[in-house]
């Protein structure tokens, strides 16, 4: 695929409201046309036995929706998706780490519709419909804010939440210059605090938005994924919207991103993707400084070299994120899974950082992540010159 035709100006075309939305999900999201979404690979990510849901989520046509999609689980009331009791704050989640977000779903109203500025991936993160996920990345920022368990919480108040992005669309007008984020697009990062991938598992929220993106000539919806999920091919995204397939070396995502797709088939993965009408990009995330850190690297720039046809590398392009972790989250990986911190947890190598919500992150030293960045940048010349990386941070 080239570049889009320039967009034309204008605003987005309306607003969205419920019954247009359940109007438009029969054609798009037809049941007997879902096998992976009903298959083993994803009950074995989701066995959902218990969902928690507020009143008014479990009551709206989209929890309905879901609740129906899980027969077999128990229903039980919340005031707040956000305090529930034996799941936030409970340290004894951590032995249930991997089992809690399999078993557990909340149902739950988006209460901030704030569009929020990034630059990095994305020009703005959107309101998700999403916080939390079904895989178990050992790195993952998201559980750093939900107290030692991270099930998917759901939000079902769609049509508030698209109707938020088109007015912040609307608000904003065309792009008038390009960015590394796009050059003609306002780019909105849809999946910040999820994976839309396993979101699409439970419900058609990702539907819903990929379809609002396609009414938007203006704006492109981006969200990165470790998860090959082939009915989203069905969703005729038309260029505007933006997959970016997280890569890491194959050894590195056996041992640090637990219950996802295999980085060769997210590879293998990406054609399919741009030929059903997305653009499809890379994130080369997170990079873990380890021993053999460097040839596990080239390795994965020449499968990506050998497997990538022509039309997905004269569009893709890549972020390169170096690993960033936590304080709290390491000692809840020390409780499920301490092999991962050897490689995550190096304080000869990282230095302290204040988040802005205070918590204590870890990051590389000012004296090794420039050289880190430097040294990938330098094999991807060298291995996928194709590769435009966008960023790296």
């Amino acid at each position: 695929m080239g570049r889009p035709p320039q967009e034309p100006a204008g605003e987005p075309e309306g607003l969205f409201g419920m019954a247009e939305l359940m109007a438009a999900a029969t054609p798009t999201r037809a049941r007997e046309h879902r096998p992976f979404r009903d298959g083993p690979k994803a009950r074995e990510l989701l066995r959902v036995g218990e969902i928690h849901a507020e009143p008014a989520a479990a009551a709206s046509w989209r929890g309905q929706q879901i609740i129906a999609r899980f027969p077999d689980a128990r229903v039980v009331e919340t005031d707040s998706h956000w305090r529930i009791p034996h799941l936030h704050g409970n340290q004894g989640n951590v032995e249930r780490w991997v089992r809690v977000k399999r078993e557990t779903l909340v149902l739950g109203e988006r209460t901030s519709l704030t569009v929020r500025p990034n630059g990095r991936s994305a020009d703005w993160i959107a309101p998700g419909l999403s916080n939390g996920c079904a895989m178990a990345c050992a790195y993952c920022y998201v559980p750093r804010r939900k107290g030692f368990a991270n099930p998917i919480t759901v939000f079902t108040n769609v049509d508030r939440v698209l109707n938020a992005i088109g007015r912040h669309l609307a608000a904003t007008g065309p792009k008038k210059e390009p960015n590394q984020c796009d050059e003609r697009a306002w780019v909105y990062d849809i999946g910040e605090n999820g994976d839309c991938s396993v979101d699409d598992l439970i419900s058609d929220n990702t539907a819903d938005l990929v379809r609002a993106f396609r009414r938007w000539p203006t704006a492109k919806a981006s969200f990165a994924t470790k998860l090959v999920n082939p009915d989203l091919l069905r969703l005729d995204p038309q260029g505007r919207a933006r997959v970016r397939f997280s890569l890491m070396p194959p050894d590195d995502s056996r041992l640090l991103d637990i219950r996802t797709s295999p980085v060769p088939a997210r590879v293998e993965a990406a054609a399919d993707f741009l030929d059903a009408g997305f653009e499809v990009h890379f994130n080369l995330s997170p990079v873990v400084i380890r021993p053999g850190w460097r040839a596990a690297w080239d390795d994965l720039l020449r499968m990506m070299d050998d497997v990538l046809p022509h039309r997905v590398k004269e569009q893709a392009a890549a972020e390169i994120i170096m690993l960033t972790h936590n304080q709290d989250l390491h000692e809840v990986n020390l409780g499920w899974h301490p092999r991962a911190e050897d490689v995550l947890w190096q304080p000869d190598l990282q230095q302290p950082k204040r988040s802005e919500n205070g918590a204590l992150n870890v990051r590389y030293r000012s004296t090794v992540k420039p050289q880190a960045v430097e040294t990938l940048s330098r094999m991807i010349r060298t291995r996928a010159p194709w590769l435009r990386v966008r960023y790296a941070f």
